[in-house]
């Protein structure tokens, strides 16, 4: 099957989005900085993008850091044609 499907964070300031970046890659999670979809493009236009396997690390190194501006996790799905899905990931665990 064609696509993709990945996790992002979504912030309204750059600086959160590399600070997040850069505790994401110190707690050895494979992330990169990303332009937001166009379905979360509010805030400062970029993300942090994770693997979706990696999910449950991400959110445990977002409880642990707490960055702020914080617009939401979302997973991507860039699979088959037409426009991607995007689904919020509920952060509130437990």
């Amino acid at each position: 099957m064609d696509g993709e499907v990945f996790g992002i964070a979504a912030f309204r300031s750059r600086q959160q989005v590399l600070r997040f970046e850069g505790a994401l890659r110190r707690a050895g999670i494979r992330a990169q900085v990303v332009a937001t979809p166009r379905d979360v493009a509010i805030g400062c236009g970029l993300s942090v993008r994770f693997e979706t396997a990696d999910t449950d690390a991400v959110l445990a190194a977002y409880d642990r850091t707490r960055p702020g501006n914080l617009i939401g996790f979302y997973h991507v799905d860039r699979r088959g044609g037409g426009r991607p899905g995007l689904y919020p990931i509920d952060i509130r665990r437990g």
